[in-house]
């Protein structure tokens, strides 16, 4: 199975490689933790969440995006909500940069389906956002998450799957500068369930901003929960 999982994303990363190989600067990479602590028989858990941000593939950074929140988990699984707060520093590209902070909270709310053989998330979440030296504003976003597995394990041990997900972001106030819409970003790429509650994921995003401008990111995630 080691030998299975080292070809599959051997053969992603050649794919990948003409991308990455060009100078090209609409080309950055993220690297994401999503993970948590979940509480045995209890329905509350705790949401935590790493994303390093980078202009480029490695160096250059954009943002460091660090989140947590408190969860609460129907009996049947079909839904989580969560409250939670996130600290965000952002950067301009290249070298001197400029830094600007943010403060946001957030609340959430994920709901679960299954179709056929896929699993489906619709999350809704609204952010209050206090950015350094700006007004005070808000902020709507949907995301669809699918996950399609591509092995009879499915999403057990062993599994692979494609995931794909689209979200886009509506600004709650129209001000100078800031439209309605704010983004959309659409990801897809490979996954494997390494243990019950421990997977990894290899894949493109595309993010297209409201002045049309569009970047492509590499993005390397963990999705880990722990059980207490």
């Amino acid at each position: 199975m080691t030998f299975r999982i080292i070809i599959a994303f051997t053969l992603l990363l050649f794919s990948l490689k003409p991308i990455i190989a060009q100078d090209n600067p609409d080309l950055g990479a993220w690297y994401m933790y999503f993970g948590g602590i979940e509480f045995e028989e209890s329905q509350f858990g705790i949401h935590a969440e790493a994303q390093y941000r980078n202009h480029n593939i490695i160096g250059d950074l954009e943002q460091l995006l660090l989140r947590t929140g408190l969860r609460y988990h129907l009996k049947d699984g079909s839904a989580t909500f969560t409250l939670g707060y996130g600290n965000i520093t952002t950067e301009d590209v290249g070298e001197p940069n400029d830094t600007f902070y943010e403060n946001r909270i957030y609340q959430e709310a994920l709901l679960r389906q299954t179709v056929s053989t896929a699993s489906l998330n619709h999350r809704f979440r609204y952010e209050q956002r206090f950015v350094e030296n700006q007004d005070f504003r808000t902020r709507l976003r949907y995301a669809l998450f699918i996950n399609i597995p591509l092995t009879d394990k499915k999403f057990n041990p062993g599994g692979f799957y494609i995931p794909i997900y689209n979200e886009i972001f509506i600004n709650g106030e129209k001000m100078d500068n800031i439209e309605y819409f704010d983004r959309n970003r659409l990801y897809g790429g490979l996954g494997y369930v390494w243990k019950k509650n421990l997977k990894v994921q290899i894949g493109l995003m595309e993010q297209t901003l409201n002045n049309n401008f569009s970047k492509t990111q590499l993005q390397f995630s963990l999705h880990h929960n722990f059980q207490l």
